[in-house]
């Protein structure tokens, strides 16, 4: 799979799932400082799903009614990279077919699909 991984999700997390062979854009090592508003719009012009900690961007979607190529919502109440990790190991393994086009948000306890913006 394709995954923008926002600065705020940790350039760990971005390093492990390139270890899992997934194509991996991280905003932290190769466009620090970037705006919401350009992460977006790389994601969806480039066929990357946004992985974020950042609420900012359901507003974008909803509100805003931006497009995306899927997004990934982590609220997770310990922001460890392990935790993180730990997480999307057993998003991946569970959910994967159904990530691309959907806004997820993913907690320790529970996985919610948004309803599907394109």
């Amino acid at each position: 799979m394709r995954f923008l991984v926002d600065e705020n999700t940790g350039v760990v997390v971005a390093r492990w799932l390139r270890s899992q062979n997934h194509e991996v854009f991280s905003v932290y090592e190769q466009a620090r400082g970037i705006n919401d508003d350009e992460i977006l719009q790389k994601a969806f012009d480039e066929n990357w799903i946004l992985l974020t900690s950042d609420k900012d961007f359901g507003e974008k979607i909803y509100r805003e009614q931006r497009s995306h190529r899927g997004i990934i919502l982590l609220r997770l109440q310990n922001e460890r990279s392990s935790n993180k990790i730990d997480t999307l190991q057993r998003l991946l393994a569970d959910y994967s077919e159904q990530l691309p086009n959907n806004f997820v948000v993913v907690t320790e306890q529970q996985v919610r699909f948004a309803r599907m913006q394109l």
